[in-house]
């Protein structure tokens, strides 16, 4: 008899957080979907309302708001928002990502001022780093901050900012140093918008697939940035920080990849012995058989592998970052391969939109372009060997 695969790290506890997680996604999330893709962004009540069930900001710690849980427990709501086949509750970039990459930059007291409200819902957190010719190269960014008084000046131009629109604070990266400071002139700033009118939202993208995250261009006209909102008080640190906080971003996306790739073979597997062609199930053909059984042995070896990561995280120790940088490749790759195939299984169901696999594609083709593209992280790789 087949023994359902459990992670290693699972606990009762976390079993308890799942049924949570699972009740929220399918009574909050999923019935609203069609409607949070048209208007590109969900509503804010419920975000609020996840905020309220604890389930926004969950590792951060508690003395700055959040639940002080293990990581597992995010990766628990990782799992079960790829369940219902759904990018549009902005968990990655809005409860897990930007959180830390701020929690991971700022310090204490910048954290106790605003990580509160970011946790429970009250606010939310962006990240502006990429430029139009700057994308992986962070070291490449032209927007300046220049220091006048009490304030710090900001022009520039970002792009594919996530939740650029419907956040509140936006964590910008700024060159403070001057033309040739390369990574050493680079600094983290707070933006706050309602207070800052030289932040200008000017347009949202149209993408293939993630509509309901709402991913915006942005300019930078004299925003004016109180001083305090230097991240960590420091000009020029801003480079290293980002370099260590996105070593957990791209994990994420490998455990997000593994994720809807299980749910894409799961989802095949029940068309698959339910459709009819030629007198028999589209299982009892042995290329069905065989292309699922490919697809479960590479999902489970990603599995086994991010498991081994998410254990030792919560055993206490570090997150090495090669393990992140293979795991997004892997995992993202592993996504879009075995969603396709998956795809292909459905026939011409798969390619309408009403059909949760047709979703969890188009989806699934950014995983492989953001976090770093997968071409670069591989050559960074190659040059630890």
């Amino acid at each position: 008899m087949n023994v359902p695969y459990r992670s290693p790290w699972m606990t009762d506890e976390l079993d308890m957080l799942r049924s949570t997680a699972r009740r929220f996604f399918e009574d909050e999330v999923a019935p609203k979907a069609d409607k949070f893709r048209s208007q590109h962004c969900i509503d804010r009540e419920v975000w609020e309302r996840a905020g309220e069930l604890g389930l926004l900001c969950m590792s951060i710690p508690e003395e700055f708001g959040g639940q002080g849980a293990s990581f597992a427990h995010e990766v628990v709501m990782i799992e079960e928002q790829a369940r219902i086949c759904d990018t549009t509750f902005p968990f990655i970039p809005g409860a897990l990502n930007s959180p830390g990459f701020f929690h991971g930059t700022a310090s204490p007291e910048q954290l106790r001022k605003w990580m509160p409200d970011i946790a429970a819902g009250r606010k939310m957190i962006a990240v502006a780093i990429t430029e139009p010719d700057a994308g992986t190269d962070v070291k490449a960014l032209r927007t300046t901050a220049r220091r006048e008084g009490d304030e710090y000046v900001l022009n520039g131009n970002k792009i594919f900012c996530t939740l650029g629109q419907q956040a509140d604070l936006v964590l910008v990266a700024a060159r403070t140093g001057g033309a040739g400071s390369g990574a050493r002139g680079i600094s983290l700033f707070l933006v706050e918008k309602a207070d800052c009118p030289g932040f200008k939202v000017n347009k949202i993208i149209d993408k293939i697939g993630q509509n309901a995250l709402n991913t915006a261009e942005i300019f930078l006209e004299d925003a004016r940035v109180p001083a305090g909102n230097l991240i960590g008080g420091e000009e020029g640190k801003g480079f290293f920080q980002l370099m260590d906080v996105f070593t957990r971003e791209r994990l994420s996306i490998g455990l997000v990849g593994i994720s809807c790739a299980e749910r894409a073979i799961e989802l095949t597997l029940a068309h698959a012995k339910d459709r009819r062609m030629l007198g028999q199930t589209l299982w009892d053909f042995q290329n069905t058989r065989f292309t699922l059984a490919e697809c479960l042995t590479e999902a489970r070896i990603g599995r086994v592998f991010l498991d081994q990561i998410v254990k030792d995280i919560v055993d206490g120790k570090p997150l090495q970052p090669n393990d992140a940088l293979m795991a997004k490749w892997w995992g993202s790759e592993k996504q879009c391969q075995i969603i396709d195939r998956c795809l292909q299984l459905f026939g011409g169901y798969g390619y309408c939109t009403e059909y949760p696999i047709a979703q969890l594609y188009m989806d699934a083709r950014v995983a492989k372009i953001y976090g770093g593209s997968n071409e670069t992280l591989k050559d960074v790789i190659a040059r630890s060997m």
